[in-house]
C-alpha cells in the first residue's frame, strides 16, 4: 500500500469514529496552514527534497506530507507522481502563485487564501480580481430562452418550432 493509499484510507474512512476523524482533519489543517505560511513567506524559493525529508523539515508525518502534496499538486509548476510516492521519492513544491490562490478559493479554504502572507505577493485589488475570476469560472451562463414562435437561432429564418425545436414538440 502506497503512502497516499494509507493517507486516503485513514482520512476518508467512512467507518471511523467521527470524533477521531474530526480530530485528524483539525490537526491536518493546522499542519497544512503552517506549511503554507512557510512556503508563501518565500514564494519564489524552490523547496525540494524527498517525501521523508520534507515531512521532517515541516515536522509532520509522511502521510500528512503526502496528503499535503496531493492537495497542492494541481497548483505546482510540475506535478509530482502522487499515486506512486514512497518515502524516498524526490518531489518539488515549486508552485504557480496564481493557480495556488485560485485553487484555494475553489476549495473554499478561506483559512488559506486569507493568510497574511498573500499580502506580500498580491495587492488587495489583485487578490479580489483572482477571487472573482475563480468564482466566475465555475458559473454556467444560460443563453436567452427560445420560445416556439421565435426565429430559430440557427439562422434558417424559420420559426424555432418548425426548425430546430421540432424534436421538442
Amino acid at each position: 500500500m502506497t503512502i497516499l493509499e494509507q493517507w486516503r484510507a485513514k482520512a476518508y474512512d467512512e467507518k471511523a469514529d467521527k470524533g477521531k476523524l474530526q480530530a485528524l482533519w483539525t490537526d491536518y489543517f493546522r499542519c497544512e496552514k503552517g506549511i503554507y505560511e512557510k512556503l508563501l513567506a518565500e514564494p519564489d524559493k524552490a523547496v525540494k527534497g524527498t517525501v521523508d525529508e520534507l515531512a521532517e523539515k515541516f515536522g509532520i508525518s509522511q502521510e500528512y506530507m503526502v496528503g499535503f502534496l496531493d492537495g497542492i499538486n494541481d497548483s505546482l509548476k510540475k506535478a509530482n507522481p502522487i499515486e506512486t510516492m514512497e518515502p524516498d521519492t524526490k518531489v518539488s513544491l515549486a508552485f504557480d502563485k496564481e493557480k495556488l490562490y485560485k485553487n484555494m478559493v475553489a476549495a473554499g479554504a478561506d483559512w488559506l487564501y486569507k493568510l497574511p502572507q498573500w499580502n506580500d505577493i498580491y495587492t488587495e485589488e489583485e487578490r479580489k480580481k483572482l477571487y472573482l475570476e475563480q468564482k466566475k469560472s465555475g458559473t454556467v451562463k444560460k443563453g436567452p430562452k427560445v420560445y416556439p414562435n421565435d426565429p430559430c437561432p440557427c439562422g434558417s429564418g424559420k420559426k424555432y418550432k418548425k426548425c430546430c425545436g421540432k424534436a421538442n414538440w
